[in-house]
């Protein structure tokens, strides 16, 4: 059985206007101990995806289809048992960690907050001991627990919010764009912390990025979104060295490679940007910016079908795998 499993995942943001589709028909699974990767630019719907799992989507979203977290659907779950499940059996590293910190709130008190709550007999000696013990698992020394959040800097603040998520022991980690704001070194090192506990713990992981080079290096799965669906799918190493999508192969492309020639006055970019979610063009959304798009990609949108070890939606991909 699938750690976490999005079926057939649809999310529609009611607006005055008309209904605006973020999500469309999202089918993706990440097995324990596994790292799913998903990538694309802003506006793409992998935060949005990822939100479904804890319901922290806002109150003008309707989320259709399943998403389940071993075994049970959590959208008809009641919201006790919602609270229930958060931090527990799955919790998130948000974004931007100097925000979502408690600037008035030491540290040790915010990573003890979930533990005291979902384990109402612990005590707070206990709890201060768990504190350290995570504090120290994310390579920081246990006495930073007394410091407030002003004190540290972007990097420790960001392995706090790591230690935050694993305080109750979640078999699932939602780490969204944990690396933003980072200079390359300290973000080497959050990598490392996060991809060790992995390993370690054996916990699942959905790493949102939209670097697909440290995606192909954290996951062992991709998944590429454009205007919420997912274009393109499988092995890290394959999605990001040899990809089939066009989209996919913008992402990889923009970032250059040390050694390679086709690199060495500048990565090659995108031109446009992502569509509004709200008015989509027809057939293939990406036909519009698509260097290699021909006349049927407007009239039709392909689907996600499989093609050799992966599963990619493009119509001029999904041809070329067929023998002739």
């Amino acid at each position: 059985m699938a750690l976490l499993e999005f079926d057939d995942v649809s999310v529609t943001y009611r607006t005055r206007g008309a209904d605006v589709p973020a999500v469309r028909n999202v089918s993706l699974r990440v097995d324990a101990g596994e790292a799913l990767g998903i990538a694309g630019e802003s506006g793409c719907g992998k935060t949005t995806l990822t939100s479904t799992v804890l319901r922290l989507q806002p109150k003008t979203a309707r989320v259709t289809g399943e998403v389940r977290l071993d075994g049970q659907n959590v959208l008809g779950l009641s919201w006790g048992k919602v609270r229930a499940l958060r931090w527990a059996q799955a919790s998130v590293v948000f974004q931007g960690a100097m925000h979502a910190l408690n600037p008035v709130q030491r540290i040790g008190d915010q990573i003890a907050e979930p533990i005291l709550l979902h384990s109402p007999t612990t005590s707070r000696s206990a709890a201060d001991t768990r504190v350290g013990e995570l504090l120290e698992m994310v390579g920081l020394t246990a006495r930073r627990a007394h410091t407030y959040p002003h004190q540290l800097s972007g990097g420790q603040k960001q392995r706090v919010m790591i230690a935050m998520a694993l305080a109750c022991g979640p078999r699932l980690i939602v780490a969204d764009e944990p690396t933003t704001a980072l200079d390359v070194m300290v973000q080497a090192q959050v990598l490392d912390v996060i991809t060790g506990l992995v390993k370690d713990l054996g916990v699942g992981l959905v790493f949102i990025s939209h670097d697909l080079s440290v995606l192909s290096s954290t996951c062992d799965r991709i998944a590429v979104m454009y205007a919420g669906r997912v274009v393109e799918e499988g092995p890290a190493g394959a999605v990001f060295d040899h990809p089939q999508h066009p989209y996919a192969a913008a992402l990889a492309g923009a970032f250059p490679r040390i050694g390679d020639t086709r690199f060495r006055y500048a990565p090659a970019g995108l031109p446009g940007d992502p569509p509004f979610p709200g008015d989509l063009p027809s057939g293939c959304p990406f036909h519009p910016r698509c260097p290699r798009a021909e006349d049927r990609c407007s009239a039709t949108e392909p689907e996600l079908l499989a093609v050799g070890s992966r599963r990619t939606a493009c119509l001029v991909a999904q041809d070329e795998a067929v023998p002739s």
